[in-house]
């Protein structure tokens, strides 16, 4: 698939679907007793869901060999940053009200605040390198090494959203499975590269 400007343009209108969506319902106030928490538990669902997509994206090109793929991780990493965004204002907007002196004593007193807080910060800087004069700039081996911070703030992403939830832990434990298998494929690629045959090189036939 050489030419992809078609399907970006589709998943770019596919992954703003769920925001408008949400404000369908907002809207219609078909958002529950708790409409803050309805809009926080979305944006911040959507945040994980379109993360763990972009780390997704490697290891179903590695396995299935179709290297476009990589042409879209760009996108969902963005998209990733925009919903943690929108799930950040959420918070100061309509819990904090804008007030941002009060957000250093609830973040003490409220630690899965803290932790959702240093996922976004971790996911800010790459946000902001994503352009191609950004890597250019940075050197492909050091925008690399920065990138890998994705994992953390997947992590960090994980352990927030199990913080939250007070008895029914079944999603945020899923989505850590799920964070936990592409590290793992990770890993593995990592301390055990695929052997690459040399260029001219045939293979002999099995007795």
């Amino acid at each position: 698939m050489e030419d992809t400007r078609f399907s970006k343009l589709l998943l770019f209108v596919n992954a703003l679907v769920p925001l408008t969506l949400l404000l369908w319902d907002v809207y219609h106030k078909r958002v529950g007793a708790n409409p803050l928490e309805f809009v926080t538990r979305t944006t911040g669902m959507l945040t994980l869901i379109f993360l763990l997509l972009a780390l997704a994206v490697t290891p179903l090109r590695q396995i299935t060999g179709l290297n476009w793929l990589i042409k879209f991780r760009r996108m969902l990493g963005l998209f990733a940053f925009f919903y943690g965004f929108l799930h950040l204002m959420t918070y100061i907007s309509f819990d904090r009200y804008f007030n941002l002196k009060s957000v250093p004593g609830d973040v003490v007193s409220r630690p899965f605040i803290a932790v959702g807080m240093l996922a976004f910060f971790f996911m800010a800087p790459l946000a902001v390198t994503s352009t191609n004069k950004m890597i250019k700039r940075l050197g492909g081996k050091r925008w690399n090494r920065l990138h890998k911070l994705i994992y953390v703030a997947g992590i960090a992403g994980a352990l927030h959203f199990w913080l939250l939830v007070k008895s029914d832990t079944r999603l945020p434990l899923t989505f850590a499975f799920v964070l936990l298998l592409l590290l793992g494929h990770r890993l593995f690629v990592m301390f055990y590269p695929p052997v690459k045959p040399l260029r001219g090189a045939t293979l002999l036939p099995r007795e």
